[in-house]
């Protein structure tokens, strides 16, 4: 239901941050809250996901959508709800989990919080090959996400159609600094796929 939210940070707390845009101050559930502090009273974009449930409506915040896309991923998996999802972001090493994930290293998945052996398993059997390389220069930002939007988009479409992460990686190198429209990204990336 919502993208992004622009806005500034009021408050954080161990749990989450308050942003505050036109009058309204939303709580946003993040991976680590501390992370923001020296954006204090500063705008920010923060990506969300908003959850629905019987008797709460919550929304988690993500510095990039790199984070937001990882996120999502995991909570997709069997056994992994948003608050495990988050404890696992919060160990700020994306990169490994994805490469542990692809891997299928057990040993090392279970090193994150709330990842017990069958969980471990269960992330590789449902993960492996869905995650997007990201670029050194699409990491983490905290003041404004990096990198390029419709690429993105571009590229979890092709996800979705089921090309490899490994097939998507050369796509995105050839792109990568070009401005376009998503429509258009995928067009050109099936013709190079196909060929």
């Amino acid at each position: 239901m919502y993208d992004y939210i622009k806005g500034v940070v009021t408050r954080i707390t161990a749990k989450y941050i308050v942003v505050e845009t036109a009058g309204l101050g939303y709580i946003i559930h993040v991976a680590n809250p501390y992370s923001f502090s020296d954006l204090v009273n500063q705008e920010v974009r923060i990506f969300l996901h908003h959850v629905v449930r019987e008797d709460a409506q919550l929304l988690y915040g993500f510095h990039d959508e790199h984070e937001k896309s990882v996120f999502l991923n995991l909570i997709s998996v069997t056994g992994i709800g948003p608050t495990s999802a988050l404890a696992i972001i919060a160990a700020d090493d994306n990169e490994g989990l994805v490469a542990a994930i692809d891997s299928g290293d057990i040993k090392y998945l279970t090193k994150f919080p709330k990842i017990g052996k069958k969980t471990a398993q269960q992330m590789v059997l449902e993960l492996a090959g869905k995650f997007v390389e990201t670029a050194p220069e699409q990491k983490k930002s905290h003041q404004k996400a990096t990198g390029n939007p419709e690429l993105e988009e571009a590229m979890e479409a092709l996800l979705v159609l089921g090309y490899k992460a490994s097939e998507l990686k050369k796509i995105r190198a050839f792109f990568e600094g070009t401005t376009d429209t998503a429509e258009n990204y995928i067009k050109s990336g099936l013709k190079m796929l196909v060929k």
